[in-house]
């Protein structure tokens, strides 16, 4: 048993987002691949541009793996490739931290020319940021309270003998949707 936050449908909604805004080059960094995690989120972000009619361009995805540094390194990939992006969805709050500071560093202004979103708000980087990050938060507390009802349960399941495993998922207030907590575009 486990609890996970719904990282496809939580890296869709900020896709989505994204696109609702009227942006249509919209680019992504991912975490590593060879984490679920990072697979997830890549996952949602196609699911939401195939569903646009606009998926399939490889040269709007780089990889990065979740820190700061990995974000900046990422985006100056991005920002080497044709065509121009009006948006990025970075896979944590870490990278488009990152993804923001390369940005800047090139010119563009953020979000006027390019908007950016990421995923976690587990850091004071999305209030900390400039401007403050759209970000997809994951509930901590939430998942902390459905891991202990998840523990109760097996407990219980043990004392009666039966199995009480399970899978619980949370993706915070607002179901993944980054609109939830967005202090921008």
């Amino acid at each position: 048993s486990y609890v996970d936050a719904d990282n496809v449908g939580g890296a869709r909604s900020a896709a989505e987002h994204l696109l609702g805004l009227g942006r249509r080059t919209v680019a992504t960094v991912t975490g590593p691949l060879d984490m679920y995690v990072a697979r997830c989120r890549l996952d949602g972000y196609t699911q939401a541009m195939n569903s646009a009619g606009l998926g399939g361009d490889t040269s709007l995805v780089a990889h990065g793996d979740f820190t700061e540094e990995g974000g900046r390194a990422a985006m100056r990939a991005l920002l080497e490739r044709p065509p121009g992006r009006d948006a990025v969805f970075a896979a944590s709050d870490a990278m488009a931290s990152g993804a923001l500071h390369d940005l800047r560093q090139s010119g563009r202004r953020v979000p006027e020319d390019v908007a950016v979103v990421g995923f976690d708000d587990m850091l004071p980087l999305a209030e900390q940021s400039d401007p403050p990050l759209t970000t997809v938060r994951q509930d901590i507390e939430q998942m902390g309270r459905l891991m202990a009802r998840l523990l109760l349960r097996g407990a219980s399941a043990l004392r009666d003998g039966s199995t009480g495993s399970g899978r619980e998922g949370t993706s915070g207030p607002g179901g993944g949707d980054p609109a939830a907590r967005t202090p921008g575009p």
